[in-house]
């Protein structure tokens, strides 16, 4: 089991049991205990895409949001 994998695989053990008004908060706050244990950006791009919240979180971390919004709209032009 890789990094990535193990990452989700603790989101998704704890998810289920945490208030669904705090999932956000909890979420950021789970990428932050990551970052400060040492977690590599591309790792946690390497976690996109198995849960919103975690997702948001990481986009949030990240400062991806914005970039991806952006494309969205360039793409909206084009058709």
């Amino acid at each position: 089991m890789n990094e990535e994998e193990q990452i989700v695989d603790i989101w998704n053990l704890f998810k289920p049991y945490l208030d669904k008004k705090q999932l956000d908060t909890t979420a950021e706050k789970f990428v932050d205990y990551l970052v400060d244990i040492g977690t590599y950006d591309e790792t946690l791009t390497s976690c996109l895409g198995n849960s919103q919240s975690l997702d948001n979180a990481i986009h949030y971390y990240l400062d991806i949001e914005d970039d991806l919004r952006d494309d969205e709209d360039i793409d909206d032009h084009e058709d």
